[in-house]
């Protein structure tokens, strides 16, 4: 990471001192980049001093390529082939369905609607007296 952030380091310098639009643009002086450095410099350093006194370790100049495919562990993909046509499926049955060619109905215009009469409510007056007692 260290490697990569450098490198980025250096193209957003050469981005900010390039003439032209956008200029004011500065990537590297924004407080993500800043953050982003300082803490990945501080934990190359933690990373290296632990290292020294814990495992005694050399740490390789380049990261080893890594074995992609596993081989233990892992179910083999089925390949998927689609199922064969059933014999009712003719272009002539697929044709059959093309929607342009339907018959014009009258018969599907909307009926108009209906007149609603009011119906009466009757009239519920509220009763003091329903005979139950809290006691």
């Amino acid at each position: 990471s260290f490697k990569v952030f450098s490198k980025a380091e250096a193209l957003c310098k050469e981005y900010g001192e390039t003439k032209g639009p956008g200029t004011t643009a500065k990537p590297s002086g924004h407080l993500f980049f800043r953050k982003l450095g300082s803490l990945i410099k501080t934990t190359l350093e933690k990373c290296q001093r632990e290292n020294g006194f814990i495992y005694f370790q050399k740490v390789p100049a380049e990261a080893p390529q890594l074995e992609l495919k596993a081989n233990y562990g892992l179910v083999e993909p089925v390949p998927f082939e689609f199922p064969a046509l059933n014999a009712h499926w003719t272009p002539e049955t697929l044709a059959a369905f093309d929607l342009t060619k339907r018959p014009k109905d009258d018969t599907a215009k909307p009926k108009p609607d209906e007149e609603v009469k009011p119906l009466k409510e009757p009239d519920i007056k509220p009763q003091k007296d329903s005979g139950c007692q809290i006691s």
